[in-house]
C-alpha cells in the first residue's frame, strides 16, 4: 500500500515513512528484497489469473511486450550499464546509465466501455554481461559470448512467454510488439498457437511463396521477390482500404494496404504472413495549425484468418504499454529504490509494478468510480477510463480520509471562496494532500 501512497521519491526509507515505520528497525524491509522473502514468479502468476478472469471465456488475450530503461546514477549497482537514451534527439545518439527491464502487459476491457487498459502481468530485470577487459583470455571471451547469447532479450522474452503460456490454458494469445521483438529468434521460437502482430522495417526483404517447384534439384523455399513495404505504400496500383477503429476515446478511419501470403526470411518458410501498411496519420499540434503527418507503420501478422480491421485495432492497443512505463516511472517511482544487492535489484522493481497492477485490476473488477469531486479546471466530461492519478487520489481519500477529518465519504469538504489574491488564499489541508 505504501508503494501507492508515497508522495515523495519511492525509496525504501520513504516507503517506510509513508507506512509510519520511520522509528522502527528498517533492516527487515531491505531483507524483504535481498533475502527473497517473496516469490516474484508466483506473485505475477496470481496477477495473470486475475487478469484472465476479466475476459470472456472465448475472447483472445492481447499481450503487449516491450523493454524499457530505469535510469541509475550509481556505478556499482548490478545490471547498470551505458545504454542508448530513447528520449534523445534523432540527430544525436545520447547515452545514459540505466538498468534494462522487460514487461508484458495484458490489454483488458473496461466495464461498460469500449476502452482498454494495459495491466502488467510480468516484469523482469534483464541485464547484459559487463564489458570484458582488453587483456581478457580466450576462455573468458568464450564464456562472455555464451553468457551474452543466454541473456539475449528476445530469448528471455521467449522464455517468459513459454512460462506464462500454462496460465492461459487454451485461450488464444495475441502478442503485440514493436520492431524490437520482431526478430528471427522470437518468430522461429514462438509457439504455433500464438499470433504475433509486430512492426518491420520499410525496406524489409519479402518474398512470395514459390508458384512451382523444379523437376530436378533442391526444392525452392521462396518464390519471386516481393516489393518492399515502402514500395507497396507508394504503388498507386495497390488500392487503399479504410477501416474503422477506436482510439483515445474517439472513432477514427484509418487507411491501409494489405498484402496476404508473403514470406520473410527471419520468420522462416513455414509462416505465411500478412503485410499491413498503415498510411501516415494527420494531426494538428494545436487548433488552427496546419496539418502534420506522422510516419507510416508497416505491420506483419502471423495468422491470415484474423480480420484485418481487428489486427489494426489490436496494434493500436499496444500503445498502452508505453503508458504503463510512463506511469510506473513518474507516479510509482519504479527504479527509485537505492539498493545494490543483486536480488534486491531484481525484486524491488517487480514489487512496485505488482502493486501498480493490483491497483489497475481492482479498478477494473470493482467498476471503480470517482468519489472525489473533479478540480475546477476539469469542466469537460470525464474520459472513458479513470486515469491512474485519479485512482491514486481516490485511494488516498479512502485510506487517509478519516484521519484528515473527512467523515462524510460520499461528499467532500466545501470549496473555499474563489479569489485571485495570494494573501487571501485559504487552502484546505485535505485538498492539498489528496489532490497532490
Amino acid at each position: 500500500m505504501s508503494s501507492l501512497l508515497c508522495l515523495g521519491r519511492h525509496t525504501v526509507t520513504n516507503l517506510l515513512s509513508t507506512s509510519g515505520s520511520q522509528f522502527q528497525d528498517w533492516s527487515a524491509a531491505y531483507r524483504l528484497f535481498s533475502a527473497s522473502r517473496f516469490d516474484v514468479p508466483q506473485l505475477f502468476a496470481g496477477l495473470r489469473a486475475a487478469a484472465t478472469q476479466c475476459l470472456p471465456d472465448s475472447a483472445p488475450l492481447c499481450i503487449s511486450v516491450d523493454d524499457s530503461l530505469l535510469p541509475k546514477t550509481g556505478t556499482k549497482t548490478p545490471g547498470v550499464a551505458w545504454r542508448r537514451d530513447p528520449q534523445g534527439p534523432p540527430f544525436q545518439t545520447n547515452l545514459i546509465r540505466a538498468q534494462r527491464v522487460l514487461q508484458f502487459s495484458a490489454m483488458l476491457p473496461l466495464p461498460d466501455s469500449s476502452a482498454m487498459r494495459g495491466v502488467p502481468i510480468n516484469y523482469l530485470h534483464t541485464p547484459t554481461p559487463p564489458k570484458l577487459k582488453k587483456d581478457a583470455s580466450d576462455e573468458q571471451k568464450k564464456q562472455h559470448k555464451e553468457l551474452s547469447d543466454k541473456l539475449n532479450l528476445s530469448k528471455q522474452a521467449l522464455q517468459q512467454m513459454e512460462t506464462m503460456r500454462a496460465d492461459f490454458g487454451s485461450r488464444p494469445v495475441i502478442l503485440l510488439s514493436d520492431a524490437r521483438f520482431t526478430t528471427r529468434t522470437f518468430l522461429t521460437g514462438l509457439s504455433a498457437k500464438d499470433i504475433l502482430i509486430g512492426r518491420i522495417r520499410k525496406d524489409a526483404k519479402l518474398f512470395y511463396p514459390p508458384s512451382q517447384q523444379p523437376a530436378r534439384g533442391r526444392r525452392r523455399s521462396y518464390g519471386e521477390r516481393c516489393p518492399t513495404p515502402e514500395q507497396i505504400r507508394q504503388d498507386a496500383s495497390v488500392p487503399w482500404q479504410s477501416v474503422a477503429l477506436r482510439a483515445a476515446g474517439a472513432d477514427h478511419q484509418c487507411k491501409i494496404k494489405v498484402v496476404d501470403r508473403v514470406l520473410w526470411q527471419p520468420a522462416g518458410t513455414q509462416r505465411l504472413l500478412r503485410l499491413i501498411i498503415i498510411a501516415p496519420l494527420a494531426y494538428r499540434p494545436r487548433k488552427g495549425a496546419r496539418l502534420l503527418y506522422r510516419d507510416p507503420a508497416f505491420l506483419i501478422c502471423t495468422d491470415l484468418t484474423v480480420e484485418v480491421q481487428r489486427v489494426v485495432q489490436y496494434y493500436f492497443w499496444r500503445w498502452d504499454i508505453e503508458v504503463n512505463f510512463r506511469e510506473e516511472k513518474s507516479l510509482l517511482g519504479v527504479g527509485h529504490p537505492q539498493v545494490r544487492n543483486p536480488q534486491s535489484c531484481d525484486a524491488a522493481p517487480c514489487f512496485q509494478v505488482a502493486a501498480y497492477s493490483l491497483l489497475l485490476l481492482a479498478a477494473i473488477r470493482s467498476r471503480y468510480a470517482d468519489i472525489l469531486p473533479r478540480p475546477k479546471w476539469q469542466t469537460h466530461a470525464p474520459s472513458e477510463r479513470t486515469s491512474t492519478q485519479r485512482l491514486l487520489q481516490n485511494l488516498r481519500f479512502e485510506v487517509w480520509g478519516r484521519g484528515l477529518g473527512l467523515n462524510n465519504f460520499p461528499g467532500f469538504c466545501s470549496g473555499s471562496t474563489s479569489t485571485q489574491k495570494p494573501e487571501k488564499f485559504a487552502p484546505a489541508l485535505a485538498s492539498a494532500v489528496l489532490y497532490v
